[in-house]
């Protein structure tokens, strides 16, 4: 059995001490310790969530860039396309022009030859029927 005499305030009085000892020595630098790392990753965990909102806003104005660019590059090629077919436009219009101006000239030549070619078979069609004549009748000249 347990037998509770004098010496039990001196055990109440080393645990005490030995508590406030340890508090002191242990507990407390520990304690700073713990509270100085939490500090630390709140802080941390704050600079992580401003990291992660600066890569949104930068991600949505990357987004928005690409957009613009994009609808700039739509712009520029609708541009080119209509300037290409403006210039298509001119340049077919300039072949059927000159197209057309050699038909003409083709044409006036046809005329001029068919005109020569008439006159020269008029002069000759009184031989060509005296010819063809003595052929149907018989006679050879």
């Amino acid at each position: 059995m347990v037998s509770v005499d004098g010496s039990i305030v001196l055990q109440i009085a080393n645990f005490l001490l030995l508590i406030w000892i340890l508090n002191m020595v242990l507990y407390k630098p520990i304690r700073k310790i713990l509270l100085a790392r939490k500090e630390k990753m709140v802080g941390m965990q704050s600079d992580i969530e401003g990291c992660a909102q600066q890569v949104q806003s930068k991600e949505t104005a990357y987004a928005d860039g690409v957009r613009q660019a994009r609808a700039a590059g739509q712009k520029e090629k609708e541009t080119l396309m209509q300037a290409a077919a403006e210039e298509e436009k001119a340049i077919i219009g300039k072949i059927n022009e000159s197209a057309q101006s050699e038909l003409k000239v083709v044409k006036e030549k046809i005329t001029q030859e068919m005109a020569t070619v008439k006159a020269t078979l008029e002069k000759e069609i009184d031989a060509f029927a005296e010819a063809i004549g003595q052929k149907i009748l018989g006679r050879v000249a």
